[in-house]
């Protein structure tokens, strides 16, 4: 059996972030597969747009894959995200009881899938799902850098690499 590839859902994750970037968000996107492969939902970030520190693209996705199934309980779900999870995400994750995390470019200041910390394999917590990094990379982080290029010199947007 074949291993799956996630390019065509990262791809969806990718067109969400964009949107999310034209509406002046940090352009990340998510998606959520069922365990069959089917989207159950994708998004892109709206913090700035929903006025909510949580709103990251992964817990709005997360969110509305738990309404698609009306369960919060993810299992044999995988989140496909174009930028590393940082820690509420991570956590959102392993609280959904995720299957499967891929995501595309590494995010060494916040990143807690393995750059910074690794929530998603922490043996201390009851679940641990699979972790699938690198799935377009290339892509994913130039999406990120050329939105911050285009911000650059702003006051609050020091902290951006």
């Amino acid at each position: 059996m074949r291993a799956p590839s996630f390019e065509e859902p990262m791809r969806l994750a990718l067109t969400r972030a964009a949107e999310a970037g034209r509406r002046g968000e940090v352009p990340v996107g998510a998606v959520v597969l069922g365990p069959d492969g089917a989207v159950l939902a994708s998004a892109g970030n709206d913090r700035e747009g929903a006025a909510d520190p949580t709103a990251h693209a992964e817990v709005l996705a997360l969110r509305a894959a738990a309404r698609s199934r009306g369960e919060w309980r993810l299992a044999g779900c995988t989140l496909v995200v174009t930028l590393e999870p940082c820690t509420m995400c991570a956590g959102a994750a392993v609280l959904a009881r995720i299957a499967r995390v891929v995501f595309g470019a590494d995010d060494e200041k916040a990143g807690a899938a393995g750059s910074l910390w690794d929530v998603l394999r922490d043996r201390r917590l009851n679940h641990r799902p699979e972790v699938i990094r690198g799935v377009l990379a290339g892509e994913c982080a130039a999406a990120l850098r050329d939105f911050f290029a285009d911000r650059r010199g702003r006051p609050d947007d020091r902290h951006i690499p």
